[in-house]
């Protein structure tokens, strides 16, 4: 099953809306076959493996990191396939929760005859899917906040410099982060500040570049901002409010952006814009703002995962923007509490990650 895991992390920010799939086929103690699932629309996981498998898959075992399906999409039910194969034990590390599937797959292979084991690494196996977890249940994108800061939490120092805090390992991970999600999105003040490119930049990797996300009530933006400029096959959304110019709206959707505008009085809807995004199968952000659209969000209860990047400065200063700020709370008891806590060092930085809900992993 961990084998699977890794096979189906091939596919990683490809496979936007489906999930992330791995398949492996052993007979006789040895792995007659492997797939993953690479882009939504081509076969899955367990199809690719039954292939290279061929004959040798009649009476094997099939690994599965997910439930298989049982009904039309893109593509044909793998439990049919599965079910011809003559595979003999199928493992699955959790029920798909689609609502088009949850259980049925499992229930087909039982009744043509097939022992099926359910559960094995299944937290692993949830966590890798969380982003399709969180959408397939809700319709709305799972959302990451990503922030970096000093020890004492500055984002900058009172200049407004804040290149760069972190270090390049830490930085280099932020760009995988832009590659495996469908959209990175920032405030307006960001856009104004730092002009950020907010595309996928690795050395030696090519990999897509997110949708970007600009949150801007009034449509504010410069039409000479990068985000507007760019050699990249990703689309720039504008956020905005009934309130904006239409004037300047038709101006930014010339040079090729998309502007959303969500009903919304003085600022965009956060909640509503991700119902927005959901709707357009946009299954999972990354917020890279500052203070403002980071206390925004937390507000508005719309993050999912929260990413802390530490590095070992200290900057100080009382007019020194903060990683969240607004007016807070007037007791720590009613502090918001992150759960399921891991860490992890990239070289002297040190990133936290945690979850804002308990039962991040349950549907």
């Amino acid at each position: 099953m961990w084998l699977a895991i890794q096979l189906a992390l091939k596919a990683q920010g490809q496979t936007s809306p489906n999930p992330l799939v791995g398949a492996l086929i052993v007979k006789n103690a040895t792995i007659v076959g492997r797939g993953f699932h690479s882009q939504a629309g081509t076969p899955h996981a367990e199809i690719n493996a039954l292939r290279e498998a061929g004959n040798k898959a009649q009476g094997a075992e099939l690994y599965l990191n997910l439930e298989p399906c049982s009904h039309f999409g893109r593509t044909p039910p793998c439990v049919d396939a599965i079910i011809q194969k003559k595979i003999m034990k199928v493992f699955v590390g959790m029920v798909d929760p689609n609502p088009l599937v949850r259980g049925k797959g499992i229930r087909r292979l039982k009744e043509a005859g097939i022992k099926v084991a359910i559960g094995i690494l299944e937290k692993e196996c949830r966590k890798l899917n969380e982003v399709f977890i969180k959408y397939i249940t809700t319709k709305r994108p799972f959302v990451i906040l990503k922030a970096a800061a000093s020890l004492d939490g500055r984002v900058a120092a009172e200049s407004g410099d804040s290149q760069w805090i972190t270090n390049e390992k830490s930085r280099e991970y932020v760009h995988r982060l832009r590659g495996a999600v469908d959209a990175v999105l920032v405030g307006i003040g960001t856009v104004k500040k730092d002009d950020p490119l907010l595309t996928c930049r690795l050395k030696n990797r090519k990999e897509k570049d997110p949708i970007r996300i600009v949150v801007d009530s009034t449509l504010s933006i410069s039409p000479k901002a990068k985000v507007l400029n760019l050699n990249s096959q990703a689309l720039t959304i504008i956020a905005t409010t009934p309130k904006a110019s239409i004037k300047k709206r038709a101006l930014l959707e010339k040079k090729g952006a998309r502007v959303l505008v969500i009903p919304s009085q003085d600022r965009v809807d956060l909640r509503l814009l991700m119902e927005t995004l959901g709707k357009e199968e946009i299954t999972s952000v990354l917020i890279e703002g500052g203070s403002e659209i980071n206390t925004s969000a937390l507000q508005s209860g719309i993050v999912d995962k929260v990413l802390f990047f530490y590095a070992p400065k200290i900057i100080g200063g009382q007019k020194s923007p903060l990683m969240v700020a607004g007016k807070g709370i007037a007791r720590v008891k009613d502090a918001l509490v992150l759960h399921n806590i891991t860490t992890q060092r990239f070289g002297d930085d040190v990133m936290i990650e945690g979850y804002i809900k308990q039962d991040f992993q349950k549907n």
